[in-house]
């Protein structure tokens, strides 16, 4: 039988979410996008009481995220700590613990859907459908990669933008 732990984004520190009864992981640049005093004092309990781990992701973990967001077009929606935090859910799924994400970040929650990992909410509902994300010209409508660097199309150079398209 699996462990079932935790694996924290900021939002679960700022929302008063650890965990007494179970393990929790989060990431070194977790702890520092935490500023509020009170959100910081509650990290630092949850530190000192041995209930809160702080972890990095493994390199294949990230590799393989790297990939799925690619995929999904959450790659133009995802900051370095949000996909550190993934991968650190996909790297304690890979050591055999029950990884559990708490976020509140949607697109995070997109990508767990995908990876079948359970997330759960502290401040919001949370999603519902799996959505990808494209980048397409707001004037000829040609589609583009996610990863396209520039903001206005290569064709007729109109402004490119992000459209959110369901999958399920």
């Amino acid at each position: 039988m699996k462990k079932k732990v935790y694996v924290l984004d900021s939002s679960a520190f700022i929302g008063g979410f650890c965990s007494e009864k179970k393990p929790n992981f989060t990431i070194p640049e977790v702890i520092s996008e935490v500023k509020d005093v009170k959100s910081n004092l509650f990290l630092q309990s949850a530190v000192k009481k041995g209930i809160l781990f702080i972890k990095e992701p493994d390199n294949p973990s990230m590799l393989k995220l790297d990939g799925i967001i690619k995929k999904s077009g959450d790659l133009i929606r995802l900051s370095i700590v949000d996909k550190k935090v993934l991968a650190l859910a996909l790297t304690l799924k890979k050591d055999k613990f029950e990884p559990n994400v708490v976020t509140d970040d949607y697109s995070m929650q997109n990508v767990l859907k995908i990876l079948e990992i359970p997330y759960r909410s502290v401040l919001t509902e949370g999603i519902k459908d799996i959505y990808n994300w494209i980048k397409i010209c707001k004037g000829c409508k040609k589609k583009y990669k996610s990863d396209y660097k520039y903001d206005e199309c290569e064709i007729c150079g109109s402004p490119i933008i992000k459209k959110r398209i369901k999958i399920n």
